[in-house]
């Protein structure tokens, strides 16, 4: 592979990550990973509101009480950040 082409699919794979924050970086954790994937899929069903429908008929309950559940679960969603302890 030519140092050329190298570069372009460098620069390319830099816009792409700085465009799409969710993608991560060569140096992201597997927490900040998966917290940034679990946000992303409940901002889209909170933004959709057939999926929104669906999953509060899913779980039985008013799709106002959902959408306050799936938000919540925004905030915190894979547990502690490692090396956290409760003191």
């Amino acid at each position: 592979m030519s140092s050329e082409l190298r570069y372009t699919q460098n620069t390319q794979l830099e816009q792409l990550h700085t465009r799409y924050t969710g993608t991560g970086h060569p140096d992201i954790t597997k927490y900040e990973w998966l917290t940034h994937q679990h946000r992303d899929t409940a901002a889209a069903i909170v933004g959709h509101p057939p999926l929104l429908a669906y999953l509060a008929i899913a779980d039985g309950e008013c799709q106002a009480r959902e959408r306050f559940e799936v938000l919540e679960r925004m905030l915190q969603p894979c547990g502690k950040p490692p090396g956290k302890t409760d003191d």
